[in-house]
């Protein structure tokens, strides 16, 4: 439990040293003095979020100590999960919040983790904020106290696994659902362009000019065949006429005769011959084409059809014919890739399926142990608020299932009649702050009864209380203050005189600065606080003789009470 506290230059607070006692603590204060700051710093040493701006105006960093004694098995094993050595049963917690907005931790002068102190926190205390009873104003939360209460942290910790599986599974499977409809759309457009290139069968990226230049040829086979016919009759002659071979052979013949004498004649005659010769070649060239260009009417329907499906297929797909072979074989791949895509949404569906179903009765376990508890909790929560003087209260939890969530499914809303005669309404919708205060006085009470945390913090647990009622919270603060340690900042003096430590925070105001200090009260001192607290600032010795009164008759008040 928590023994000291030490604050330094946070907010107003310069420099306070705070001994605590095992059993009931109370802090009293005039509004402002800075009871807020104090739970502040309880919370900075438990690892929670404190903004820069709680460091005293012009300190470069503000400091909060915790020293804790008597530490429960749940801190030592969480120490020993933790790595951290513990020696003498004692704790030591410093958080340190840098003006410019860094912060850091030590645990037993060692640097931790703030994520470790958070942990370790835990186990050490529970603290009800001033804004905690806002809890009971949203339904939706109500179903954590029943959780806390029933200690289902671990079986829910098990569910939310299992669910959140459940939703990655899901959302695995619409992510691939839509993928697989641009994959369908994809795989259309593959297949077509296999079905539609396949059917052409190509093997040869250079087909569509070599089709090309034989269509050409054959297309004009007629005109190129009389055209080359008339041109080897005009080169080799025919049976009707002479041709150039013949006409040379002649100039040849009779150059020949007077070679003798003109001897320049000789070099024409070899020209001649040698011209002949070619023309000769030329001929027997010109009887190969006029062969070659015998092409039959179905070659030709052949190398129109082939001509214009090459021409087609290339302007479709906007690519030549070697890059149409090249995509056909990459398709072909990706088109096999496509097909086994579906199988994974049908494994990932199976497996949404039985993941619905482990999640769908893990939920009803939940369900279950939630109604089994909520009987006992709530009669429990009867049973306090009747001593918190609310004879007539009836409280439960409106349960319905819903659909799957986070939580289970389970919608759990605790309704509430304070009066008799009058049906258990929602308790956001009728219940006064006097009354919200003590419904989470016993939720407190009845949840720590399940828990080992040896610190209760209230900060305000009074507020809209007074008169008997108030008395009667005091009683049941001292009481918790037999097993666990209470520590409770107030306004009344009813709570105040039922503590052991009395603290009072004080506000002084300076020439220049304003100063908060944290003093243990004597038993004079006590009284002249709870006279301050009855009557303000004009304190009178019946006022005084009053608080003497409370404070002195106490003890019997509690007995009283209890005993009734």
């Amino acid at each position: 439990m928590l023994s000291e506290l030490y604050i330094e230059n946070l907010a107003v607070i310069q420099k306070a040293e705070i001994p605590l006692t095992e059993s009931f603590n109370v802090f009293t204060g005039e509004t402002g003095a800075g009871k807020s700051i104090l739970v502040g710093g309880i919370n900075a040493v438990l690892g929670k979020r404190i903004s820069r701006d709680m460091v005293r105006s012009g300190c470069e960093k503000a400091t909060v100590s915790a020293m804790f004694r008597h530490l429960t098995h749940g801190t030592l094993s969480k120490l020993s999960e933790l790595g951290i050595s513990c020696e003498d049963d004692e704790l030591m917690i410093t958080r340190e919040i840098s003006a410019d907005g860094g912060s850091s931790a030590r645990i037993n002068s060692k640097a931790a983790p703030i994520s470790a102190v958070r942990e370790l926190g835990e186990t050490l205390i529970d603290v009800h904020g001033q804004h905690d009873n806002k809890i009971l104003m949203y339904p939706e939360k109500h179903i954590n106290i029943i959780d806390d209460y029933a200690e289902l942290h671990g079986q829910l910790d098990d569910y939310r696994k299992s669910f959140r599986e459940l939703q990655d599974t899901a959302r695995r499977i619409k992510k691939l659902a839509v993928l697989e409809n641009e994959k369908q759309q994809r795989a259309e457009y593959l297949n077509r362009f296999l079905d539609e290139v396949g059917e052409l069968e190509l093997d040869n990226e250079n087909e569509d000019t070599e089709i090309e230049n034989e269509f050409t040829v054959a297309n004009n086979s007629s005109v190129l065949a009389e055209t080359i016919s008339r041109s080897h009759t005009a080169v080799c002659g025919s049976e009707d006429s002479s041709g150039m071979t013949e006409s040379i052979d002649t100039v040849i013949g009779d150059l020949a005769e007077y070679s003798d004498i003109m001897p320049s004649l000789s070099s024409l005659i070899n020209r001649l011959d040698a011209a002949r010769i070619e023309l000769s070649d030329i001929g027997d060239e010109l009887t190969r084409l006029l062969d070659s260009i015998d092409v039959d009417e179905q070659r030709l329907e052949y190398l129109s059809d082939r001509r214009e499906k090459l021409y087609s297929i290339k302007k479709r797909y906007s690519c030549t014919l070697a890059e149409l072979i090249a995509r056909y074989d990459s398709y072909s791949g990706e088109a096999k890739e496509i097909a086994g895509s579906a199988k994974e949404i049908q494994d990932l569906t199976e497996a949404k399926n039985r993941l619905l179903a482990e999640v769908s009765e893990k939920a009803e376990k939940l369900s279950e142990a939630r109604l089994a508890a909520s009987g006992r909790f709530t009669k429990k929560i009867a049973e306090e608020l009747k001593f918190l003087d609310m004879p007539n209260v009836k409280i439960l939890f409106r349960h319905e299932k819903g659909k799957l969530t986070a939580n289970g499914m389970d919608v759990m809303e605790l309704m509430i009649s304070v009066n008799a005669g009058e049906p258990p309404k929602p308790i956001a919708k009728i219940a006064s702050g006097g009354e919200l205060s003590r419904i989470m006085l016993a939720i407190k009470n009845v949840v720590a009864e399940k828990e080992d945390t040896p610190t209760m913090i209230f900060d305000e647990i009074d507020t809209g209380v007074s008169g008997r009622a108030a008395q009667k919270i005091g009683v049941k603060l001292r009481q918790v203050s037999k097993t666990r340690q209470v520590i409770c900042v107030t306004h009344l003096s009813q709570i105040a005189v039922m503590a052991d430590n009395h603290l009072l925070i004080e506000k002084t105001n300076l020439e220049d600065s304003t100063v908060t200090s944290v003093t243990q009260l004597d038993r004079n001192q006590r009284v002249e606080e709870i006279a301050r607290i009855l009557g303000g600032e004009h304190i009178t010795q019946t006022t005084l003789d009053n608080a003497a009164e409370q404070l002195d008759g106490q003890d019997k008040i509690y007995n009283e009470i209890l005993n009734k």
